[in-house]
């Protein structure tokens, strides 16, 4: 017989869900055999997988041991872990608490990996609370922590990271439902004197991984319509608000607030009109990013998540409340002669 009471970061999720989690070599035929016949009960009656668990839940398993190894697996890549956090321990944190780390991401990580050899802000923030034990290699086997908003591998700045299921939970249903207000800073080719929002639908080329913004008129511009491609994909609609901070006739440092977040909306907005990102080869002007690269060492597109802002939050994320957190730019360039 095997007993494992549930933790806060197991509580809240479907007990087969759990259980596959928990016994990942196993199929659903052999957990809801168990489950039919009692070899599995939670707090000490029959389930059926449907329940919902709750921090302090009793599963017992009368499984014996050896099955119960045969059917888990150790964590892997725990060396990784802190591999990656020895190798970024400069990386600043700019707020955490129970739930959440808000990370200050340099340009050059991943927010995740892209293949198995790569270090990514995931690696290092599980490295970093392995450390300081927070988490043990045991949670890791039903929860994972990782970022939330996932940034552009040369897109540096604010990125929101999980550290338990709930917080988890909440911040992407808030980013879900565009309540955590986002601002960006960036610099763009040429001179923008005034304030203004772009609009429109965003197709993607999933083959070569670029965006095409499709501008519109009235309903496109408020995000209230859908369209449907030639393939019967929906095109998604979007909306970045802007002003510039500082310009010149060569460039402009500008926020921008993304009312959306989809990929690569920045880069295909600014691009769209005229204006593309200062070093962004992608999208931008390949002779403006060369100048740029020859001049100051540019070598991707100047993007900085700099700051965020709460909405008014409830227990047990009520001290995130209208919290603002920001990051300072760390752009190795200025806007020379800027007014």
């Amino acid at each position: 017989m095997h007993k494992k009471i549930i933790t806060p970061n197991e509580a809240n999720q479907r007990l087969d869900k759990f259980l596959h989690k928990y016994l990942p070599e196993a199929g659903n035929s052999f957990i809801y055999k168990m489950l039919r016949k009692k070899n599995i009960t939670l707090n000490g009656k029959k389930a059926d997988g449907n329940e919902k668990t709750l921090a302090g839940d009793e599963i017992t398993f009368f499984i014996s041991d050896e099955t119960i190894r045969k059917f888990q697996t150790t964590v892997s890549g725990l060396q990784n872990y802190y591999q990656a956090y020895q190798q970024f321990t400069e990386l600043k944190i700019l707020f955490e608490n129970e739930h959440l780390l808000i990370a200050d991401k340099p340009a050059g990580l991943l927010s995740q990996k892209a293949k198995a050899e790569d270090i990514s802000l995931n690696d290092w923030l599980i490295g970093y609370l392995l450390a300081s034990n927070q988490i043990n290699e045991e949670s890791l086997k039903t929860f994972k922590p990782s970022a939330l908003n996932r940034l552009d591998r040369n897109t540096c700045g604010i990125s929101l990271c999980g550290k338990t299921l709930i917080g988890s939970q909440e911040i992407s249903r808030l980013l879900k439902e565009r309540k955590i207000q986002k601002y960006y800073q960036l610099i763009v080719k040429g001179e923008i004197t005034k304030a203004g929002q772009l609009g429109g639908y965003l197709n993607k080329d999933e083959k070569n991984n670029k965006v095409q913004i499709i501008r519109g008129k009235g309903a496109a511009e408020r995000l209230t319509k859908t369209i449907i491609d030639s393939a019967g994909k929906p095109v998604e609609n979007v909306l970045t608000k802007y002003r510039p901070i500082k310009t010149n006739s060569t460039c402009t440092l500008v926020e921008a607030e993304l009312v959306t977040g989809k990929t690569h909306q920045i880069r295909a907005h600014f691009a769209g009109i005229g204006h593309p990102l200062i070093g962004d080869y992608k999208y931008g002007d390949r002779q403006v990013n060369d100048e740029f690269k020859r001049l100051y060492g540019v070598e991707s597109q100047l993007l900085h998540a700099s700051r965020v802002v709460f909405p008014v939050m409830e227990a047990p994320l009520s001290d995130l409340s209208r919290l603002e957190v920001t990051s300072p730019s760390i752009f190795l360039i200025d806007v020379p002669g800027g007014k």
